[in-house]
């Protein structure tokens, strides 16, 4: 087979074109093969092969810089840079990454899995190369090319990368300096599922400019009046006119930025890729080079989801600790927002270039006028839920944890400051696992506890998410409602909360209370029967509201010996930081323990397996706060007797 021939883009040098498209069948059966059992981005891989082929028999990586955006499409590009023999360890903990990794190859220059980036990463890499201060490549410099011929960069932008905002900031500033950059724009119409934007069919609209449409109307009257073929004149110059707008548009866009631009490509071609490639190799400025791909390409399965094209599989979830009978908070979510929408019509739904993973698309289905989806641009998604709550909507944000990072200021002074009511919610918080350190949701509970008057509810099981939902969208202010990619159970005890009240979920005998935010009430309840097997009856609260924090449920915990707080996100600034403060102002002074996941970034494995190796299972929790108990006897004893 050929895929067991090229340990490096060099050995793409001597194959015809014929090995080549064998080659690229092999390359295909193998990510399908290995995907469909470890889970990942299978559409924008398949689509990508000749792609990422051509550019690696044009251009001399790592001497020239590769950079993927969106990072999920560099499977194919991991396979010709000498790891395809590990590929079957994609995505498994200490296995390949799913995205670019700087670790695994000098081949991989930016661990790029959030989108819209690599323009920016470009334009500053070609300013460095021009100034004669280009990085360091990490191997021996290649023989493919004269070494002390020029350097490129090349920027692969694809699977909807291109409707972020800060795409266009660095168009914008690649254009004005004649930055030598070269954009690979990957153009399969989709992101997730089709693209706001569809910028193949025109990226500025210039059907509706003014003098446009003014030169189109007379010619379009003129023609019309001809004598005896005027209609079929008319009709046939709409066609013209189309055929014209769709050949233009895209090269007047980027032209006007400063840009030059040549296309479109057939991307599943390689041949006439690499001519393109090879020409833009010698502009001296930036160039998009424009290539038409199909997404899924090659596996019917991808090829006939007209929603996603298989864009990424996941392997079915893991059996849990407590409860077996689990449920995905991502589908009661989406059940309980349509049921929500029937009675009340000013409810709004939002997405960022993701309805089908944030569970919105039953709700698009249903209120197809009442569903927004902005592209890959968080940010603008935020502020345009803030106009929408202005104007007397009732919008819902559905965001993964780590993407919304992106939009702090706007969460912070468009909608907070303002006292808006605009609901998001965080899908994927906590511990992800799979994805990686970029897709770990560790940041939200230290974001949205920082921005005043948000409220911010955290269900530790499906039912306390369902009342959450009506809950926050009656609140008439800014809320947060976070929940994990893991499943989890209906609730963790007899009753759940309701409004803004915790909830006290096990009453114990000593005065030690554990205070366990979301899914980790879950895993509380856990340890306490394994303390109680010790000697040790704990209470456990489900705080529910991490902010504001229930003051019935502070007053009690104050009375306590020893207070634990456990989340799934980082300790400093984190859920445990709040309510430690909170202690603190009713004059606190007894021993306070905070567990959580340690500030570092964390290498991907399965999210509860991650979590045990934290001491965030049952049995990591119950020993800490043995060994916490104990050293607080061991210190009263000590005191007692003047040794300490």
């Amino acid at each position: 087979m050929w895929i067991d021939k090229i340990a490096s883009p060099s050995d793409l040098d001597s194959l015809d074109y014929q090995s080549l498209d064998e080659l690229c069948t092999e390359i295909r059966e193998k990510i399908v093969d290995t995907v469909t059992t470890t889970g990942g981005h299978l559409g924008s891989n398949l689509g990508a092969v000749e792609v990422t082929v051509a550019i690696h028999r044009v251009f001399d990586s790592p001497r020239d810089i590769i950079v993927f955006d969106t990072g999920h499409q560099a499977y194919v590009h991991k396979i010709l840079t000498g790891r395809a023999g590990a590929f079957d360890t994609l995505r498994s903990e200490g296995g390949m990454s799913g995205y670019p990794s700087r670790a695994e190859s000098p081949h991989d220059w930016v661990e790029n899995s959030h989108a819209s980036t690599s323009l920016s990463y470009a334009h500053g890499l070609a300013a460095a190369i021009a100034r004669n201060h280009g990085p360091e490549v990490g191997s021996a410099p290649s023989t493919r090319r004269d070494p002390g011929g020029e350097r490129r960069v090349i920027a692969i932008v694809g699977d909807g990368a291109l409707t972020g905002g800060m795409a266009y900031e660095a168009l914008n500033n690649i254009g004005h300096s004649q930055s030598k950059v070269i954009v690979v724009w990957n153009d399969n119409g989709r992101s997730y599922a089709p693209t706001v934007s569809r910028l193949s069919e025109g990226l500025t609209k210039l059907r509706l400019h003014p003098s446009y449409m003014h030169a189109r109307t007379k010619i379009s009257r003129v023609i019309s009046d001809l004598p005896g073929v005027g209609q079929l004149a008319a009709s046939g110059f709409a066609g013209l006119t189309s055929a014209l707008r769709e050949a233009i548009e895209p090269k007047v866009f980027f032209e006007a930025l400063g840009v030059r631009y040549t296309g479109p490509v057939d991307g599943h071609n390689i041949a006439e890729m690499e001519y393109a490639l090879r020409g833009a190799a010698e502009w001296d400025g930036p160039i998009v080079v424009h290539v038409l791909t199909q997404k899924g390409r090659g596996y019917g399965p991808a090829e006939s989801d007209e929603i996603q094209r298989l864009h990424d599989l996941k392997v079915m979830p893991q059996a849990s600790q407590g409860n077996s009978e689990r449920y995905s908070y991502t589908e009661v979510f989406s059940k309980k927002l349509v049921e929500l929408g029937h009675s009340r019509g000013e409810l709004v739904a939002i997405s960022a270039a993701m309805a089908s993973p944030t569970g919105l698309l039953e709700f698009q289905r249903n209120y197809p006028d009442r569903f927004f989806d902005v592209g890959i641009a968080e940010q603008h998604a935020v502020t345009t839920a803030a106009g929408m709550a202005m104007g007397g909507l009732l919008p819902v944000v559905a965001i993964y944890s780590t993407f919304m990072s992106r939009a702090f200021d706007q969460v912070n002074l468009d909608v907070a400051l303002h006292r808006l009511p605009v609901v998001f919610v965080l899908d994927r918080a906590g511990m992800t696992g799979d994805d990686g350190p970029s897709h770990n949701g560790m940041m939200d509970l230290i974001q949205f506890l920082s921005i005043p008057g948000m409220t911010v509810l955290a269900p530790s099981g499906t039912d306390e998410l369902e009342q959450m939902l009506e809950f926050a969208l009656g609140l008439g202010t800014p809320v947060a409602i976070r929940y994990p990619k893991t499943s989890g159970p209906k609730r963790v005890s007899e009753n759940i909360g309701a409004g803004l009240k915790a909830n006290k979920i096990r009453t114990g005998a000593s005065p030690v209370s554990i205070v366990a935010v979301g899914k980790m009430a879950e895993t509380a309840m856990i340890a306490a029967e394994r303390l109680f097997a010790e000697g040790l009856d704990v209470n456990v609260w489900d705080p529910r509201v991490v902010s504001p924090l229930d003051p019935a449920m502070l007053e009690e915990i104050a009375t306590c010996s020893l207070v634990v707080t456990v989340e799934d996100g980082f300790v400093p600034g984190g859920a445990g930081s709040h309510i430690s403060a909170a202690l603190s102002e009713l004059s606190y002074a007894q021993n306070f323990m905070g567990l959580g996941v340690p500030t570092r970034f964390l290498g991907q494995g399965k999210p509860d397996a991650i979590l045990a190796e934290l001491g965030l299972d049952p049995a990591g929790v119950a020993d800490s706060i043995l060994a916490r108990v104990g050293a607080i006897a061991a210190l009263s004893s000590g005191d007692a007797s003047g040794e300490v």
